[in-house]
């Protein structure tokens, strides 16, 4: 892949228009849907393979390429309603207009209180570690195995598109504490019905889109490095830019379509622990 494809891919994410699409009060429907029923199954699920003893003292959470933050804040205050009291929390992406939408969506819908729990940094993903390092002003030596739970979502595909998947696994192994779990959802390349690929068929001038690894692809670094896959498969059939009659169907359908064509799901999810022990 060129680096004028990679820049064109990675550009949007420096503009107005993806603050509309990646802060919650202009995401839509679907997006707030995902984060309160079909991502918040999979983190509790996640969670509940957490050590005792690392949620004991509170949690330590991290979402890298968190965007405008959406997911993050919706997370923490998942988890205050399910009484898991959460330490820190820090979501990181290269974007600086996303990471300064992502503080302003903090200060929107966090409580006082939560707000305090609460930083987000710029940081890319294969420099992870150390970028974080310098912006929050910690040694190196303390960020490293300090989260014990960080969670990608729509993410990581782009380091795949960069060729950097086992730099950024890396970084997210080294983060973690011993036990601890990353959560990875992003897309499916078998689901036939993106709307950029459906464009791009017809269009005369196709356009350069991330590329969409497959979920062995996806799990293949976490595996590489050391880490123990609990789940990896396909789930979820709601589209982001759903209304609520749109969820609510594929909601209902979906039972019908995991029975009948799972692997063609919408995205893929991985979840990883790292060993509390190295082999």
């Amino acid at each position: 892949m060129s680096v004028d494809t990679t820049s064109r891919v990675f550009s949007e994410y420096l503009t107005h228009e993806a603050i509309l699409k990646y802060t919650r009060s202009t995401a839509g429907y679907g997006v707030s849907y995902l984060l309160d029923h079909e991502y918040k199954a999979v983190y509790l699920w996640a969670l509940d393979h957490l050590p005792q003893n690392l949620k004991r003292d509170g949690l330590r959470i991290m979402e890298f390429g968190c965007g405008g933050g959406m997911n993050l804040i919706q997370l923490i205050s998942v988890l205050n309603q399910n009484s898991v009291r959460v330490e820190r929390a820090i979501g990181t992406d290269f974007s600086s207009v996303l990471i300064d939408a992502a503080n302003r969506e903090a200060r929107s819908y966090l409580q006082e209180q939560q707000r305090h729990q609460i930083e987000f940094h710029i940081a890319k993903h294969e420099t992870l570690l150390d970028d974080l390092s310098v912006a929050s002003g910690v040694s190196k030596q303390q960020v490293q195995n300090s989260q014990h739970f960080i969670v990608g979502v729509n993410t990581i595909r782009y380091s795949h598109h960069a060729g950097t998947e086992l730099q950024t696994v890396q970084n997210l192994f080294d983060l973690l504490v011993p036990g601890g779990l990353c959560v990875i959802i992003d897309m499916n390349n078998g689901y036939p019905f993106f709307k950029s690929e459906l464009k791009n068929k017809v269009r005369t001038q196709k356009r350069d889109e991330c590329y969409l690894p497959s979920l062995e692809e996806y799990v293949s670094p976490f595996r590489e490095l050391g880490f123990e896959v609990l789940r990896n498969e396909h789930f979820c059939w709601v589209p982001h830019s759903s209304g609520p009659l749109m969820c609510y169907t594929f909601s209902w359908l979906s039972p019908i379509l995991n029975l009948v064509a799972r692997s063609r799901a919408m995205r893929s999810l991985v979840v990883a622990r790292k060993p509390e022990t190295r082999a």
